[in-house]
């Protein structure tokens, strides 16, 4: 039987008067991937902002690993993204005074995590994305696929 990591039920996103969402319902299993696709306008980043616990719906609940995200106080909330979600926005939002390893750690050094403890994880992607050589410049020095590619390795390392 499949782990059902993400439940979303009946849930309605309103920006003013204009629907995002509209009573959308779907269950998601661990382990498994998926890929949100949709005419520009149709909620795929507001669904995604939901899920990450961004925003709140205007109706409906997410469930995400047992806890309903909209239950969840600004506390709760921020520690739920720090350990349980990675984003990779479309610009990179890389920091510019910090080297590239330093962006990458940035989130490990605000939740506590050890650095021992993944920079492995860390070594592995930046050498499985070919970018390992970037570690010591600083964004400014990178193109912006290799800007994208650190961003990545940044929303992963924790995993």
């Amino acid at each position: 039987m499949e782990e059902i990591l993400v439940q979303v039920k009946e849930v309605y996103k309103q920006f003013g008067a204009s629907p995002a969402l509209n009573g959308l319902s779907l269950n998601l299993a661990a382990h498994q991937q998926y890929a949100i696709q949709g005419p520009s306008g149709s909620g795929k980043s507001t669904l995604l902002y939901l899920l990450a616990g961004l925003d709140r719906p205007s109706a409906g609940e997410i469930w995400v690993a047992g806890a309903n995200l909209a239950q969840l106080d600004d506390e709760a909330a921020a520690r739920y993204r720090q350990k349980m979600v990675g984003l990779v926005f479309q610009f990179h939002f890389l920091l510019p005074t910090l080297t590239c390893l330093e962006n990458i750690y940035l989130p490990a050094r605000i939740s506590g995590t050890p650095i021992t403890k993944i920079a492995a994880n860390v070594e592995r992607l930046a050498v499985a994305l070919e970018v390992e050589h970037c570690f010591s410049k600083f964004p400014y020095q990178l193109s912006g696929g290799e800007q994208q590619r650190i961003n990545i390795i940044r929303a992963l390392g924790l995993a």
